[in-house]
C-alpha cells in the first residue's frame, strides 16, 4: 500500500521552508486572497512563486487555498487568480464553493482542484458527485468515523481522500460558523474569524430588572462552554490509511515556527516507521489543547473543553541554529539561555532528542557572555554534535 502524504500548513515562507525540512510531503497556504486565514501572513505572488520552486526543487507540492464561501463581488478576480496560479505551478487549489469550483474550470483547466472540508462532504454520493465534476481529492469532513470514511473509498476507489489528523478544532460543522459574524462583525468564512468559541462566557439575568451577571459553568471547571479539544489521531494512522485516506493534514497556519516543526516531525517519523507511543508523547511538548479522536470511533460527546486548557507544552522554544562549523553552532535566541544549560535538539535528522551543554558562549560581536538575552541575537558555543541550519534547540521543563 502506497505511503500516505503528509501535509502541512504554512502560514508564511519560512514556515513552508520548515515543514518541508522536517517532512512534510507536502503544504497547504493561502494567498492574499480568497483563503480562511486573512490573519495569517499568507503568501504575495512572488513568495508563492518562491515556495512553489523551492517545494518542486525537494519534489514536493504545493495547494493553495481558495476556500472560501464566494460573494457575486468576487468573482471578478476570481478567474484572473486561478489562471495565476495555474500559470506559477501550483499543484491544486482547494476550492469549497460550487461557483467558486464552475470558475476555476473554465479559467484554469489544468489547476487541479481539491475540495476543501468546508464543502463537509459526509457520504459517498457527494464524493462521487465532486469526482464527477472534475475534483482530484475531496478534504473530508471532520464529523467522520473510520467506517464512514471506508465507505466513501470503497465506493470512490480512483477519487484522492484527505483527511485532518492533528491540530484544532472548532464547535462548528467542518468549519462552517457564525459565531464570529455574529459578535464581533468578522466572517469566519471569509477568513477572518476570531475564535468567539475560545472566549469565556457569563450569562447576565434579568430577574427583577438588577441584571445581576453569573458565570457560566460545566461540572464546576470553568465556562469555556464551546472551547474545543485539539485532534489528535497519532495512535491510528495506521487505520486511516487502511479506511483509504490517502493525505494526512496538520491543522495549523497560525501556529508557531516551533509547534510546526514539532507536530510535522513527530508525524513523519511515526509515518517512517517509528513509535507511535514514544513519538506520541513528543507531540506533548508543544503547546496544545486536551487531546481527542474526534469522531473517529463513533460519536464523540467529549469534544468540548470546559477549561481555557492550552497547556505551553513540556519543552520550552530556545533557539533556532543558524550553521554549525568545526564544531561551534551559531544560534538565534528566541528564549533566554544561559552558560551550564542542558538544551535538546529539534531535527529531522539523527541528531533528534539528544542534548547539547552550553559551555563558553559568544555574542554576535564575539565577545565572551554567560547569558543570551537579547531575543533574535546570535550567539556561538561549541557543539560536538553536528547541526544544520533549520535545526532548533529547545528545553525541558
Amino acid at each position: 500500500m502506497e505511503k500516505p502524504e503528509l501535509l502541512a500548513p504554512a502560514g508564511s515562507l519560512n514556515k513552508l521552508k520548515i515543514a518541508l525540512y522536517y517532512g512534510a510531503d507536502a503544504v497547504y497556504l493561502g494567498g492574499k486572497q480568497f483563503s480562511l486565514r486573512s490573519f495569517a501572513d499568507n503568501f504575495t505572488a512572488e513568495e508563492l512563486q518562491e515556495g512553489v520552486s523551492h517545494a518542486h526543487n525537494l519534489g514536493k507540492k504545493v495547494y493553495v487555498c481558495a476556500n472560501i464561501f464566494a460573494k457575486n463581488a468576487d468573482f471578478m478576480a476570481l478567474g484572473d487568480y486561478f489562471r495565476q496560479l495555474q500559470e506559477l505551478g501550483a499543484d491544486a487549489v482547494l476550492i469549497a464553493d460550487a461557483g467558486v469550483f464552475r470558475i476555476c474550470k473554465k479559467a484554469a483547466p489544468r489547476l487541479p482542484v481539491h475540495i476543501s472540508t468546508q464543502a463537509n462532504t459526509l457520504n459517498a454520493q457527494s464524493a462521487a458527485f465532486w469526482r464527477e465534476a472534475g475534483a482530484e481529492r475531496v478534504v473530508l469532513a471532520r464529523e467522520l468515523s473510520l467506517r464512514e470514511i471506508a465507505e466513501i473509498h470503497t465506493e470512490n476507489p480512483d477519487l484522492e481522500l484527505e483527511a485532518f489528523v492533528h491540530g484544532a478544532m472548532c464547535i462548528s460543522y467542518s468549519g462552517r460558523c457564525y459565531l464570529s459574524d455574529y459578535l464581533d462583525g468578522r466572517q469566519s468564512n471569509r477568513g477572518a474569524c476570531v475564535q468567539a468559541c475560545r472566549w469565556r462566557y457569563r450569562i447576565q439575568s434579568d430577574e427583577g430588572k438588577r441584571g445581576e451577571w453569573y458565570e457560566v459553568e460545566e461540572d464546576g471547571k470553568g465556562a469555556y462552554v464551546m472551547n474545543s479539544k485539539d485532534l489528535n489521531m497519532s495512535a491510528h494512522l495506521n487505520e486511516l490509511r487502511e479506511a483509504g485516506v490517502r493525505s494526512f493534514k496538520i491543522e495549523g497556519r497560525m501556529k508557531s515556527e516551533y509547534y510546526l516543526a514539532t507536530v510535522v516531525n513527530a508525524y513523519r517519523r511515526i509515518l517512517d516507521g517509528g513509535d507511535p507511543v514514544i513519538l506520541g508523547e513528543e507531540l506533548e511538548c508543544a503547546a496544545h489543547r486536551d487531546y481527542t479522536t474526534a469522531y473517529a470511533f463513533g460519536k464523540n460527546n467529549q469534544t468540548v473543553s470546559p477549561e481555557n486548557s492550552q497547556t505551553k507544552g513540556t519543552c520550552e522554544y530556545i533557539a533556532n541554529v543558524v550553521s554549525w562549523e568545526n564544531g561551534v553552532v551559531a544560534v538565534e535566541m528566541r528564549n533566554r539561555f544561559r552558560s551550564g544549560d542542558v538544551l535538546e535538539i529539534l531535527s529531522p535528522s539523527g541528531s533528534f532528542g539528544k542534548s547539547v551543554f552550553v559551555s563558553e558562549m559568544t555574542d554576535s560581536s564575539g565577545a565572551p557572555c554567560t547569558d543570551a538575552k537579547l531575543v533574535q541575537g546570535i550567539y556561538r558555543f561549541p557543539c560536538p554534535e553536528p547541526l544544520s541550519a533549520g535545526d532548533i534547540l529547545r528545553r525541558r521543563k
